[in-house]
């Protein structure tokens, strides 16, 4: 069975992106628009969460601090952050929030590869 990332970002061309490039890799890929949406498809199985930060309805951060407070498996299920947005406060309240890495867009698709690869092992 394919190992499941769940990529939460409001840009269509980013979500279809990701998916392209992470079905491509063998992952099985669930997506939503935002944060509320998210809380709603995550299934137990899901053992990555890709999120932007800047999103409508819930934020990233918000949506990073539901996840952490809710129950396991997610509690401690790993969270990219992949975001236009670079600032250090930013990054802290991620941090603080419950994030495992933070990376900005425009991104390669090796790279992001790679850090799922690293991150799920």
């Amino acid at each position: 069975m394919a190992r499941q990332i769940l990529i939460v970002d409001d840009s269509t061309s980013i979500r279809n992106s990701m998916h392209h490039v992470l079905s491509n890799e063998g992952y099985e890929v669930i997506i939503a628009a935002n944060g509320k949406e998210a809380l709603s498809v995550i299934r137990p199985e899901t053992e990555l969460i890709i999120t932007d930060i800047n999103m409508p309805e819930m934020d990233g951060i918000t949506f990073i601090s539901k996840v952490r407070s809710g129950a396991a498996p997610h509690k401690t299920v790993p969270i990219i952050i992949l975001t236009t947005e670079s600032q250090s406060d930013l990054k802290q309240k991620g941090k603080e929030a419950g994030a495992t890495a933070w990376m900005v867009k425009p991104f390669k698709s090796e790279d992001i590869t790679s850090v799922i690869k690293r991150i799920l092992g």
